[in-house]
């Protein structure tokens, strides 16, 4: 897999803050080689967040986000000191980037403590050293530095890998469900809303999952699993489905083989499976005029029978048999205060990093919000969630 093609949601995420004209742009272009943020004297030249993915050693791919001023004024400074603060929902390590002759300031210490808050490892960077007559000595996590005479930035580098070393993914997606030479069948639909020449996302990364654990896979479209299941010479060990025919393969696969979904598989990975469990019973007690958010991490054009738009909603009021309110949000987008909300069903997260969808699952449980994803609603709606948690014994109890 190329760089470029590496998933967001797979990329370490490393954040750059601090106040204005402190040089966040300057350090950002000094570890990437390259002039990707605009360098200026002019206070507040950082507007909007911005992005780039490179490969840094020995992490591996990455993105760097530069960041607006967190003591930007104005109204328009408040909104993007917001988006500043919703980059630390899915920051893995911070840079804070202060003025070596000032030291850290109030608003300094106020993001530490978000930091501190949030459980984000980071760095407090120094820059423009160069002015300073003698270099004071640095505690583990401080360094030293000069963007403009590139000082000390290999040395930065080598911090940000120390850090990551300590924050590494330690969840598994399938592999330790299955061992080498056992058989597992993919179910993936192919409709209107499948990409063109492709399979999702979550599907690539379970392949690729099975295929580093030499488990043999076998990928059938949801019409074609009962002639696969007669083919097969050996019985498989897990049959894994998009929810959106869960349904439909749960009664075309024998009760002896363990069934499961992606978006289950996926609840797990991003470390929130206990929570969609536990939340997904509560849809038992919606009542008239409830209103539930339908969240997606990722944004794509909806099509006239999208999941999350159209399915989700017309299953949720039949199984319900209430007059419920729907909203939605997507991409980036999540409220902070969800007191509004009655319930919240949640995409598979597949796009977003586990770090931001902890936080959201976090945010509702600390907010009294039942939270749930797609696969486990469908399957809890269809009467088949027991069966496809056997896969999880610890979480199969929850039910």
């Amino acid at each position: 897999m190329s760089l470029n093609s590496t998933p967001s949601s797979e990329r370490v995420q490393i954040g750059i803050f601090g106040q204005t004209n402190t040089g966040k742009s300057s350090i950002i272009n000094s570890i990437t080689g390259q002039n990707l943020a605009v360098v200026s004297d002019i206070k507040g030249t950082t507007t909007d967040p911005v992005y780039k993915s490179m490969e840094l050693l020995p992490i591996g791919p990455v993105t760097l986000i530069d960041t607006a001023g967190f003591n930007d004024d104005g109204t328009l400074g408040k909104l993007r000191i917001e988006k500043t603060r919703q980059i630390l929902n899915k920051t893995d390590i911070a840079i804070l980037v202060t003025e070596a002759q000032q030291g850290l300031q109030k608003i300094d210490n106020e993001l530490i403590s978000i930091f501190n808050e949030k459980d984000i490892k980071y760095i407090v960077v120094y820059n423009k050293s160069d002015l300073l007559a003698e270099i004071p000595s640095a505690k583990d996590n401080e360094i030293y530095v000069s963007a403009k005479n590139n000082k000390n930035i290999y040395e930065l580098k080598e911090l940000i890998a120390k850090l990551y070393s300590q924050n590494t993914q330690t969840i598994p997606l399938v592999r330790d469900l299955v061992s080498k030479n056992d058989c597992v069948i993919l179910v993936t639909p192919i409709d209107s809303a499948a990409p063109k020449g492709r399979i999702i996302l979550p599907q690539q990364q379970v392949l690729r999952d099975l295929l580093d654990t030499g488990a043999i896979s076998t990928v059938v479209r949801e019409h074609e699993l009962s002639e696969a299941l007669k083919n097969l010479t050996k019985k498989p060990k897990l049959v894994i489905t998009d929810s959106q025919v869960f349904e439909k393969v749960s009664s075309q696969t024998p009760e002896d083989i363990l069934l499961t979904s992606f978006s289950i598989l996926f609840a797990r990975y991003k470390g929130v499976l206990n929570y969609a469990v536990k939340g997904v019973t509560h849809f038992n007690n919606l009542k008239d005029n409830d209103t539930i958010l339908i969240s997606e991490g990722c944004t794509h054009h909806r099509q006239c029978e999208d999941i999350g738009t159209v399915k989700l909603p017309n299953w949720i009021k039949n199984y319900t048999g209430k007059n419920l309110n729907f909203e939605f949000t997507s991409g980036g987008s999540f409220p902070e205060d969800l007191k509004k909300y009655n319930m919240i069903v949640h995409c598979g997260s597949c796009m977003l990093k586990d770090r931001e969808v902890l936080y959201r699952y976090k945010s509702a449980d600390e907010q009294n919000i039942p939270i749930t994803n797609y696969g486990i609603a469908i399957a809890y709606m269809h009467n088949i969630l027991k069966r496809s948690l056997q896969v999880f014994p610890d979480i199969y109890k929850l039910i």
